[in-house]
């Protein structure tokens, strides 16, 4: 059976990409190098040395000095006597400390720290805690209250917020908002980057070929429209197994890596939230994490969710990278492509940001109606969907989708057929808009 001509396109522009080297890292080296980066601040504050900064004392109200305790960070001394400017000229001391007299009185005082270099974040951090906690423990014993410190831990409370679904068609489901917020960010963000990278991948190709006048020969035997959508759809295919080939790798981390690597106790807890039983759980302090865990854990979750971005991965794309052909086709080189792909561009980060707000706030009207207008909905659906959210909306999104599509194709063959045999110079907007009103 002899394959059509816009098969052949299809085959070639798929082949052409997939059996790149460069395809085959991304593909196979970014799940692990993304776990590698999320892993490395962890490694280093585990087994990298901590800087120790020595700190100079000037307790001016003479009371709080001697209760300052050393850190791994901070080391505190004390000298009788001694200036700022001669302290800070003494090689051993790192910064100096002032307190003022009223630091008991003032409601908020203000102390100083001078340094000879930047200042660190933790180091500011640890003076300023010990420093409140040593105000607040002297103000209260004014109030001549017996064993205030009992008293204050008895009433310390740390509560422990668990958000049950009641409408999902299960009894019962427990959900992490970090972690949905989390999940529905990193999704939004790996569309941004498919629909920039792999759009701008459909204009150059069309560029290159027209710049080599290769599509003067190739449409005497392929349709203009035939071959604008064997590109775009080669390419799309590119991007289909590249977020398939992610998606399994996330399958296999999801169903055996990361129950082998974690502890037999934190599974054990880890299978009780899934269970539902709460009550079950031995590690409450980390009852947040663990409900993270469980719902990473979960292979059907993770091939869900992977599967509905496919979808908007595709039909989106479908989108963009029309508009990028028709860019493409009415230019000669990149740089005269700058301007127009402003109509792609511009969509796909208002997108980004719309679903940074439709993760914070993804039943609210601004993420509802961002996420059926086509232009925005890939990413913002996306960033909505780790939620929970009814199924209407998404199916009502994609056939939106669906349909913007299809005129945003109309419309870019219309440009496509023309732009393709022009040189020359640069189309003005003006002459584009006459090339789509041509029978």
């Amino acid at each position: 059976m002899t394959k059509s001509k816009i098969g052949i396109v299809i085959e070639r522009e798929y082949l052409e990409r997939v059996k790149k080297k460069s395809f085959i890292f991304t593909t196979l080296l970014m799940p692990v190098l993304m776990l590698v980066l999320m892993a490395l601040p962890a490694m280093l504050v585990m087994f990298v040395d901590k800087s120790e900064t020595t700190v100079l004392v000037v307790d001016n109200s003479g009371k709080v000095a001697d209760k300052l305790t050393d850190s791994d960070e901070v080391k505190f001394i004390t000298s009788a006597g001694v200036t700022v400017d001669s302290a800070l000229r003494n090689e051993d001391v790192g910064a100096v400390l002032v307190i003022p007299g009223n630091v008991y009185d003032s409601k908020r005082p203000t102390l100083k720290l001078y340094t000879n270099g930047p200042s660190s974040i933790m180091t500011e951090g640890v003076i300023t805690g010990q420093v409140n906690k040593i105000v607040e423990d002297e103000r209260l014993k004014h109030y001549d209250i017996a064993n205030l410190d009992k008293i204050l831990s008895e009433v310390e409370s740390d509560v422990v917020l668990s958000t049950m679904r009641n409408d999902s068609e299960e009894e019962e489901e427990a959900l992490s908002s970090g972690l949905s917020y989390g999940i529905g960010i990193a999704m939004s963000f790996i569309l941004y980057m498919f629909l920039l990278i792999y759009g701008q991948m459909v204009m150059t190709s069309i560029i290159e070929e027209k710049g080599n006048r290769v599509l003067e020969v190739v449409v005497t035997s392929v349709k203009p429209m035939q071959l604008m959508m064997g590109k775009i759809i080669g390419v799309a295919l590119v991007a289909v197994t590249q977020m398939v080939l992610w998606g399994a790798l996330l399958a296999v981390m999801s169903a055996w890596v990361l129950p082998a690597i974690m502890p037999a106790e934190a599974m054990a807890d880890v299978a009780a939230v899934q269970a539902g039983n709460f009550d079950g759980v031995s590690d409450t302090e980390s009852l947040e994490l663990i409900q993270a865990v469980a719902s990473l854990t979960q292979v059907g979750n993770i091939l869900s969710l992977v599967g509905l971005m496919t979808l908007f991965l595709v039909f989106g794309f479908l989108i963009y990278s029309s508009i990028f052909a028709a860019v493409g086709s009415a230019v000669d080189n990149i740089q005269d492509a700058s301007q127009l792909t402003s109509f792609a561009v511009f969509p796909i980060i208002f997108g980004l940001i719309f679903a940074m707000v439709a993760a914070a706030d993804p039943m609210g009207p601004v993420a509802f109606w961002a996420s059926i207008f086509p232009l925005t909905s890939p990413m913002v659906m996306v960033a909505r969907i780790p939620f929970g959210i009814p199924s209407w909306e998404i199916w009502l999104s994609l056939g939106l989708l669906v349909l913007g599509f299809i005129a945003m194709v109309w419309l870019a063959g219309k440009i496509y057929r023309v732009g393709i045999f022009m040189y020359g110079k640069k189309p003005s907007i003006k002459e584009v808009v006459r090339w789509i009103r041509y029978k």
